[in-house]
């Protein structure tokens, strides 16, 4: 009998292989399954820098191998501007940067007043990058 992998566990799957460097077998199983994208915003709330990190170099392949299909990310990212912590909402407009597509430059916009310098640093950055 074959048993279900639930949401949770695949999403301890991909943070765990990110945190050990495995960027190519993530890009593979964002190219079999789309659904993957509207977890980023979640991956990104893991503790593990490593993870984190990880994260903005998927999308550094994904944007090369999968230009169109990175920006099926945009909506969780710019939920995850709305996160309690800081680093979050930081990471979330560095690949939010990598994507750079008009939605995600709008997400990153409203985070210019950010209560935290450094997020609003980082905004203030992706934006001038842009220009």
């Amino acid at each position: 009998m074959k048993k279900e992998v639930s949401d949770s566990e695949l999403q301890k799957v991909i943070a765990d292989f990110l945190e050990m460097g495995h960027v190519e077998n993530i890009v593979e199983m964002f190219k079999q399954d789309f659904r993957y994208y509207g977890w980023v915003g979640e991956l990104l709330d893991d503790e593990r820098f490593n993870v984190r990190l990880g994260l903005s170099v998927l999308f550094q392949e994904l944007k090369l191998c999968c230009p169109h299909d990175v920006q099926l990310a945009v909506p969780s990212l710019c939920k995850a501007l709305d996160n309690d912590k800081a680093h979050v909402r930081g990471e979330a407009a560095n690949v939010l940067r990598i994507i750079g597509n008009s939605e995600a430059r709008l997400c990153v916009s409203k985070v210019l007043q950010d209560e935290s310098p450094q997020v609003r640093e980082v905004a203030k950055d992706v934006l001038e990058e842009w220009e």
